[in-house]
């Protein structure tokens, strides 16, 4: 590793000494940011992963269910209903603190599930789909809040990985590099001026 191109002065090694302590302290704390960062991801790797199982099982049972009730019912009755039907949701925006890190998810509050079986010739297969969709609207909703966290720490954790091979590979060893080499150039002129004291010392004995 080449050393940084800095005059070797008391002052720059001085100066040298304090940015690798300051440079090893930093890969310290983003050694252990990283492992954070790590375990939180694969902690919410696997979340996604029981999400979009919950999703597949919730869309095996919701689009059948629609399908059904197309059949049964036809199409422009099935419309007809769901212009009737008022079942409002509100999605809301909630702040979460994962590995240090301040994200913003989704929630999906619903109504109190009420049938509207016999409600302007609706059917209880109606009721079935609307159970079904809004089962799926909580989880899509939660999956995708959770997703969208995996990307961010993903990306966090690729920058701190940056950031702490920057610091093992090149930042810390130029720095120790710098230091021994600023200390042996002080060393060597030290033994210098020992020897030109003698020299003098001699010189002055001999007159």
């Amino acid at each position: 590793m080449a050393k940084l191109n800095i005059a070797p002065t008391k002052s720059n090694l001085l100066a040298i000494k304090e940015q690798l302590a300051v440079s090893t302290e930093g890969y310290d704390l983003l050694e252990q940011k990283r492992e954070i960062l790590v375990m939180e991801l694969m902690r919410m790797v696997e979340r996604v992963k029981l999400l979009e199982a919950d999703v597949d099982k919730c869309i095996e049972r919701a689009y059948p269910a629609l399908k059904n009730m197309l059949m049964v019912i036809g199409g422009d009755r099935v419309e007809r209903i769901g212009h009737a039907v008022d079942y409002s949701f509100n999605i809301t925006k909630k702040p979460v603190v994962i590995g240090g890190m301040s994200f913003t998810t989704i929630d999906v509050t619903l109504p109190k599930k009420q049938l509207f079986s016999s409600f302007l010739g609706t059917f209880p297969d109606s009721d079935v789909v609307m159970t079904d969709f809004f089962d799926l609207l909580t989880l899509l909703t939660q999956l995708a809040s959770i997703r969208t966290i995996v990307w961010r720490l993903a990306m966090e954790v690729k920058k701190t990985q940056r950031r702490v091979n920057a610091l093992d590979k090149m930042v810390i060893p130029q720095a120790r590099d710098t230091v021994k080499y600023i200390e042996s150039v002080l060393e060597e002129r030290e033994r210098d001026n020992v020897f030109v004291l003698k020299s003098l010392k001699n010189r002055q004995g001999a007159k």
